[in-house]
């Protein structure tokens, strides 16, 4: 027998979560049903980053990434603190360490000032004040950077989701999506249903598509071309041995090249006090592949037979290059760490357990550098939601509970 509900959302990570408490908020009384095709909240992107509540200082001014990320980081704060989960605010350090990266350095201290950011530029000294063990030409102090555990932020929001009344469904994965294109004379009766893997049938009037890494397929399976493509890019990690721990005291990043939504290798002292070393970004074999040996060959396929793959690998085949070496190579990786910490060798060095990153593509091989949000009559597709999308998790899922309640013509947000 068909279960109903007023909106489903699709995929339990951090976004789909605040969407799903943020529904019950706006709206009280409108039944939320959420289905993720895991046994539990958060298994993947949210529960496999770094942890770092990110400032905002690195996003174009006036980009959803700039707004949502400096509001939601200190939104983010304020939760942990009210429902006591484990945060600090640490701060952290970007750093130069050749005079090429100088002029990016001073551009992002005018980037951070532009988005209201409080930024303090740092000497040699000074950042051995700082990171005694560090050495750089010159850095950025970025005061309002923190760190939390994103997969107990996640367990807070489903609970809070589900005392306001929202039904959180794991093992039910998304098998297929039919909407009816006709006019009703009911508006309050379901227009889209929704079968799972197990055969359970979810009717719904509107729809709201967190997948993640399978955001894309979702959007297809709804009738929807997202227009984009996810590409998944793993990042792999190491994390110092215990006894070297103490070489970070807090956040150390490099200065990034902005022809990339990619960081670099960078140190992260996470809030378990354990210091995890990276990402790299390299393809990854399948969207759940968080290492060289799972490869899904359906889904390997597709992300060679799409046109903006092979437009990245033209465009970008020398940095793509690098992050391969680092891959394969422990010695490579362990140089790109010892740009920003050089006592550190390859022996203080263990594996960590690695992320993977649904990188929206267009067709023209452009890497999508802000959150996307794609809307058809009764639905609202995320498309693009990387970090900051933790950081901004609850700004986000305001915004999409706006959109999600605006479909279904209920009231405004």
């Amino acid at each position: 027998m068909a279960q109903e509900t007023d909106v489903l959302v699709i995929g339990a990570g951090i976004v789909g979560l605040s969407t799903a408490y943020a529904i019950t908020r706006a709206a009280p009384g409108t039944r939320v049903t959420v289905l993720e095709k895991e046994s539990g909240p958060s298994r993947h992107q949210t529960g496999r980053n770094s942890g770092v509540i990110h400032s905002g200082i690195y996003y174009r001014p006036g980009s959803l990434k700039a707004r949502f990320a400096a509001e939601g980081a200190a939104e983010m704060v304020k939760f942990c603190a009210e429902h006591r989960i484990p945060h600090e605010v640490t701060g952290k350090l970007i750093l130069a360490t050749e005079r090429s990266e100088l002029p990016r350095l001073h551009a992002l201290v005018q980037r951070g000032r532009e988005n209201g950011i409080p930024v303090h530029e740092l000497g040699p000294s000074q950042i051995a004040e700082y990171e005694p063990h560090v050495r750089g030409l010159a850095a950025i102090h970025v005061g309002t950077t923190g760190i939390c555990d994103f997969g107990a932020v996640s367990e807070r929001l489903a609970q809070l989701a589900q005392d306001a009344g929202a039904r959180i469904r794991y093992g039910a994965e998304v098998r297929v999506i039919g909407r009816r294109t006709g006019g009703r004379a009911d508006r309050r009766a379901p227009e889209i249903a929704v079968r799972t893997a197990d055969g359970e049938v979810v009717r719904a009037r509107a729809l709201v598509n967190c997948a993640g890494l399978h955001c894309d397929r979702v959007a297809r399976l709804a009738g929807d071309d997202p227009g984009m493509r996810i590409v998944p890019f793993r990042g792999e990690y190491y994390e110092l041995v215990r006894d070297r721990q103490d070489l970070v005291r807090g956040l150390v990043y490099p200065v990034p090249d902005p022809a990339f939504p990619f960081l670099g290798v960078h140190l992260t002292r996470g809030i378990e006090g354990s210091v995890h070393l990276g990402p790299n970004a390299v393809p990854a074999l399948a969207r759940e592949g968080y290492d060289w040996r799972t490869v899904r060959p359906a889904e390997l396929a597709g992300t060679l037979a799409y046109p903006g793959s092979w437009r990245i690998a033209r465009r970008h085949w020398r940095y793509g290059t690098g992050e391969l070496h680092r891959s394969l190579s422990k010695r490579a990786f362990t140089d790109a760490v010892r740009r920003l910490l050089p006592e550190v060798s390859a022996e203080d060095l263990i594996p960590a357990p690695a992320g993977v990153r649904a990188q929206a593509v267009l067709p023209d091989g452009t890497l999508v550098d802000d959150f996307l949000f794609a809307e058809s009559p009764g639905m609202v597709h995320v498309l693009n939601a990387p970090s900051p999308a933790a950081t901004a998790s609850l700004p986000i899922g305001r915004e999409v509970a706006r959109r999600a309640v605006a479909a279904l013509g209920a009231v405004r947000v």
